[in-house]
């Protein structure tokens, strides 16, 4: 065993992953009889940088158990973030180019890009088997997804529908329910003045006077004393000939504003439902892309975010402002651009499921759920649902919806299974239509990216024969951030509910945020985001690693760059203890001594402790807990304590006994490479160096990432009794010195001891204190008492 003197990281590390691609040591076994362990890994966007992914500790943790790792890489290259990405690279507008050209560029930019989005997953460690492939994007996504929607339209499913649905005006498309965020800031409460057919004014209050041209009704609650008298009379609406009926809503809440309300369409999802009850003609004055139409009078060609002002400006002009009083307002946002969200009267694609929400919390309750707390939020977006699942949207790229219409007779053709994947602006049905016509128009909208990625377990699994299909469903894992438990875990919920009858994974794990070090989200606008190739560059992917495995599960963590030296000291650490172990082991074939040293059994008894602990923290997947144990057994126990106390017998084997250094070089070896295999799932790169330098040849496994997790079980409690007292003394001795500023080898004339143990279990660490604390004589009174006030009484005399 010769270790260099120092570790260089960045050569190690690429050393390290072109030996594990090459070996193939991360490759999944279709044909092993082991037990399979199958992973949904979330599919990273290509438009994002590369993020802090924990899934791999677990992942790594279950191969060094002897299962067979199904986990596989794909990259989520379907959607709008995707889009807007290659509109800024190549500075274009997709809306303003000719769909099939767009789709081109966008396909080719993302073939252009994969190589090196891929490589910085590979890069930070991540062990997948990168030869299973997808994109949620190719032919083969694509014909899933379409299958999917084709196979709830024969359910009876899939409907289409006009209706007013949440738009938004920069991305020009519907969005989810799900696709919405809130977003709190500073607005104006617009108290407006109308007059009524009573000949007396009311005053409404409204943080939306932009849409006064849309105004459709007035509603006051029939328990309002105040105003009920004005119920049936009519109001003026300003700047038009136009009267509007005051109705009765008990909806309307008497304490907001002035407790008048005035109707629009549509300001909120509160104006679709009432336009329904009450059988109201909406008056649509929004473009799609935000711009005030005809129907808006003199404010028409204004943008929505401009005509606020403009409206207010006017009525201010005729008097009609009775005040207006700043206020904190959460308005919903889209999460994807920030923009303020609409609602428009447009044609959508749905997949009805409002009617199944008692199904989908018993499904959430099959899964096990780290930490379990977690499953509240999915069951609280689920009782929460207000719609059902609008899936289309109106973008160039993208699945598209495999539908075409008759041109004659408006009938709605679906893509047959045979014919996937299909582009409806490109293909034709295999069949006439049933009016006898030939002629079709190609459905230009296309799927929600939700609508595919909720199909990542099947994209995944049908990447292989039906046979192994079906060993992989369910599958034992799904790893995922919390933001996403209301898109992706609940979507993929309701697609295996629809296509398998079964949820998706047995067990859901659940991380947070990585927040900046003073604990706010990382944003671009906030200048505030950490890249982590920069932080490998400057440290390595084993510190970054160091760093991510601190997090607890479903806790948001502040990066903090400390922790990151912290893990580049462990490795210094640890490659230096593997040094001093390459100088005491060059000789050692495994062999075990006719006796193993009390000093052995002490250590060994107390890594098995950690063992069983980390072992148990991993089943429940809080990696953290592993990490923290193993990482404190080494600096304190194993380190300070055991290389220090074992030194005298691999040096002078001459006096203490040829069997003596032999148990020493048992409990070194042991030792450390048990500590190298608790450390493996989350340093990957430095323990398979220190592995590959000496350990392989004993072995005989190809990589430490595919030996078997250590099992050592050699509890001794007597022995782990003994040998804390043998470090109590030594620690004494040590703190002794440091007070007197002596060096740590400075004799000692006289040790006296008095504990609570037996002679002849004494004698058997004598001499160890004596080498460990530099004692020319050491005497020993054990105590007799039943209850002494100390365990152990040391007393130094230099």
């Amino acid at each position: 065993m010769d270790i260099p003197k120092n570790y260089n990281p960045k050569e190690a590390e690429i050393k390290w992953l072109e030996f594990w691609e090459k070996e193939k040591v991360y490759a999944f076994e279709p044909n092993s009889k082991a037990e399979i362990y199958s992973v949904d890994t979330p599919p990273p966007t290509v438009s994002g940088k590369m993020s802090y992914s924990q899934q791999d500790f677990v992942v790594r943790f279950q191969r060094m158990l002897g299962k067979n790792i199904f986990y596989p890489f794909g990259v989520d290259d379907n959607g709008l973030a995707t889009e807007r990405m290659i509109e800024k690279m190549k500075n274009v507008k997709g809306q303003f180019m000719p769909r099939q050209e767009f789709v081109k560029l966008c396909y080719t930019t993302v073939e252009e890009i994969r190589d090196d989005f891929v490589y910085d997953w590979k890069r930070i460690g991540i062990s997948a088997d990168f030869n299973i492939f997808y994109s949620t994007i190719n032919k083969h996504s694509q014909k899933i997804s379409q299958r999917s929607f084709v196979e709830l339209h024969k359910m009876g499913r899939i409907y289409r529908r006009k209706a007013p649905f949440v738009w938004c005006p920069e991305c020009q498309t519907a969005i989810a329910q799900v696709e919405m965020k809130d977003n709190e800031r500073d607005s104006r409460m617009v108290y407006m003045k109308f007059d009524t057919s009573k000949n007396e004014q009311i005053t409404i209050a409204t943080t939306r006077p932009e849409l006064l041209p849309a105004c459709v009704a007035i509603h006051i609650n029939p328990d309002d004393k105040r105003h009920k008298h004005l119920i049936g009379a009519k109001a003026k609406i300003p700047f038009s000939a136009r009267e509007v009926t005051i109705t009765a809503n008990k909806d309307v809440d008497m304490e907001f504003g002035s407790g008048i309300v005035y109707h629009c369409t549509y300001g909120d999802m509160d104006d679709v439902k009432w336009l329904e009850e009450l059988k109201i003609e909406p008056i649509e004055i929004l473009n799609k892309d935000g711009i005030l139409n005809d129907k808006a009078g003199r404010f028409k060609g204004l943008h929505i975010k401009k005509a606020r002002d403009a409206v207010i400006k006017a009525l201010e002009e005729e008097n009609r402002i009775a005040k207006i009083e700043p206020i904190k307002h959460v308005v919903n946002v889209h999460e994807r651009c920030g923009t303020d969200i609409e609602i428009l009267n447009t044609e959508q694609w749905y997949i009805k499921y409002l009617d199944l929400k008692d199904d989908f919390i018993k499904y959430g309750r099959r899964i096990k759920w780290h930490p379990e707390h977690m499953r509240v939020r999915y069951e609280n977006w689920v009782n929460g649902l207000k719609w059902d699942w609008n899936i289309s949207r109106q973008r160039h790229f993208g699945i598209p919806i495999p539908v075409w219409y008759c041109k004659k007779c408006n009938e709605i053709i679906v893509a047959e299974e045979k014919q996937l994947p299909v582009d409806p602006l490109v293909d034709k049905p295999l069949k006439k239509c049933r009016c006898g016509s030939n002629e079709f128009v190609g459905e230009k909208d296309v799927l929600d990216t939700w609508a595919t990625s909720s199909l990542t377990p099947d994209i995944a699994i049908e990447l292989f024969g039906k046979s192994l299909q079906k060993k992989l469903h369910p599958m034992s894992l799904r790893p995922q951030a919390h933001d996403i438990i209301t898109f992706w875990l609940f979507n993929t919920v309701v697609k295996s509910y629809f296509h398998h009858n079964n949820i998706p994974w047995n067990n859901v794990v659940i991380s947070g945020f990585v927040l900046d070090p003073h604990g706010k989200k990382m944003s671009k606008s906030k200048g505030n985001v950490i890249d982590p190739r920069e932080m490998i560059n400057r440290y390595s992917a084993d510190a970054l690693r160091f760093w991510a495995a601190c997090s607890r599960l479903g806790d948001d963590m502040p990066f903090q760059e400390k922790d990151l030296v912290t893990g580049s000291k462990f490795a210094t650490k640890i490659w230096n203890a593997a040094k001093f172990a390459s100088i005491h082991l060059g000789d050692y074939r495994l062999q075990k001594p006719s006796k193993l040293h009390l000093t052995e059994r002490w250590i060994l008894s107390k890594l098995s402790r950690v063992v069983n602990e980390s072992t148990e923290h991993f089943m429940n997947y809080e990696y953290s807990h592993t990490k923290l144990a193993t990482e404190t057994f080494f600096w304190h126990t194993f380190c300070d304590n055991y290389l220090e106390i074992v030194k005298d017998r691999l040096y002078n084997a001459a006096q203490r006994g040829e069997d003596a250094r032999i148990s020493a070089q048992y409990g070194l070896y042991n030792a450390l490479l048990t500590i190298i295999k608790l450390m493996a799932p989350i340093t990957p790169f430095i323990t398979e160096e220190l592995y590959q330098l000496y350990f392989k040849k004993h072995e005989e496994v190809k990589s430490v990432h595919t030996s078997k997790w250590p099992g050592i079980k050699m509890i001794d409690e007597h022995a782990e009794r003994i040998g804390d007292f043998v470090v109590s003394v030594v620690e004494f001795a040590r703190k002794q010195k440091t007070m007197k500023q002596l060096s740590l080898k400075t004799p000692i004339k006289k040790l006296t001891i008095k504990a609570k143990i037996e002679e002849i279990d004494f004698d058997e660490v004598e001499a160890e204190i004596k080498a460990a604390t530099s004692a020319e004589q050491i005497i020993f009174e054990p105590t007799r008492e039943k209850h002494p006030e100390k365990d152990v009484e040391v007393m130094v005399e230099f």
